[in-house]
């Protein structure tokens, strides 16, 4: 786990230093960050109610208390799609860390 975050962190300083791509709008990982807290707060209400069988009860939970509704952003850019999860990054990132031979092990494959 700590070589994944050490490669997030070094991915978050070479985007700010070398490349142009920007970052996700901040309202997006904004509204991220809600849904989290949302989750987190309905999650035992949650659990017990699945244990009882209760699904009227689920229904009448807020819909961002269902952890299904987070999405997995990628730590250096916020990019929502295309994230690679054994890395926290987007395929693009890792394809720039990759051909500049910053993630220890992965290179840029050629045939």
């Amino acid at each position: 786990m700590k070589k994944v975050i050490a490669i997030c962190d070094l991915a978050v300083s070479f985007r700010a230093s070398f490349t142009n791509l920007s970052m996700a709008k901040t309202c997006w990982l904004e509204r991220e960050k809600r849904k989290g807290k949302t989750v987190a707060k309905y999650a035992a209400i949650r659990a017990e109610m699945k244990k009882t069988g209760d699904y009227v009860g689920l229904s009448l939970l807020p819909r961002n208390a269902c952890p299904v509704r987070l999405s997995r952003r990628c730590n250096a850019t916020g990019r929502k799609r295309a994230y690679i999860g054994r890395f926290q990054l987007s395929r693009i990132t890792v394809r720039e860390l990759a051909s500049h031979g910053l993630i220890p092990g992965v290179t840029k494959s050629s045939w």
